[in-house]
């Protein structure tokens, strides 16, 4: 039996990936595309020497100070990135829309990724496309495709020219830094 999903798992090690790979600089703009609580962002707050300004989405608003309540991926689409040091994609399975907006618009700074593939975790048709394989492919025998995906996602995030990655995993749960 599974474990349900949970906020914040392993979150020790979520911040110290985010403080040991954000510059520092006396105002640092953060775009936390999946906020929940702003839980990871408080924490890194108390230890940062300079002043942090996150602009916060969630489906829904788990706390007081939300910047977007909605659909990330349309705001995502809407915004100048160019505004932003990092973007944090801290999701349950595998940002796949959001890191191709990213990726679209050209952004240049640091991307923080949560990928978490469950036991017979699909990835995304389109990501699968992307990587090479046909939709007749997929179709045929899908839980084939979702084998190896750490792998898969390191491969794809290389084809966008992502260079060094820096990880922290823990079974299927795999916590990503790297700069574009």
């Amino acid at each position: 039996m599974s474990k349900p999903q949970t906020d914040n798992s392993y979150l020790a090690d979520k911040i110290a990936l985010r403080l040991n790979n954000i510059p520092q600089k006396e105002a640092l703009n953060i775009c936390d595309a999946f906020a929940g609580k702003g839980t990871i962002w408080a924490n890194i707050k108390k230890k940062y020497d300079g002043k942090i300004n996150i602009t916060r989405f969630d489906k829904e608003a788990k706390s007081e100070d939300f910047s977007f309540i909605g659909n990330n991926v349309k705001f995502l689409t809407a915004m100048d990135l160019k505004n932003f040091d990092v973007i944090d994609l801290d999701a349950y399975g595998l940002p796949y829309e959001q890191l191709k907006i990213i990726f679209d618009k050209n952004f240049k700074g640091i991307v923080f990724v949560t990928f978490i593939q469950t036991r017979m975790g699909m990835l995304p048709i389109e990501f699968l496309i992307d990587l090479g394989y046909t939709k007749k492919m997929i179709e045929k025998c899908p839980t084939l495709f979702g084998k190896k995906g750490f792998e898969k996602v390191t491969l794809w995030l290389a084809l966008h020219g992502v260079k060094k990655i820096k990880c922290r995993q823990h079974a299927r749960k795999n916590y990503l830094a790297f700069n574009l």
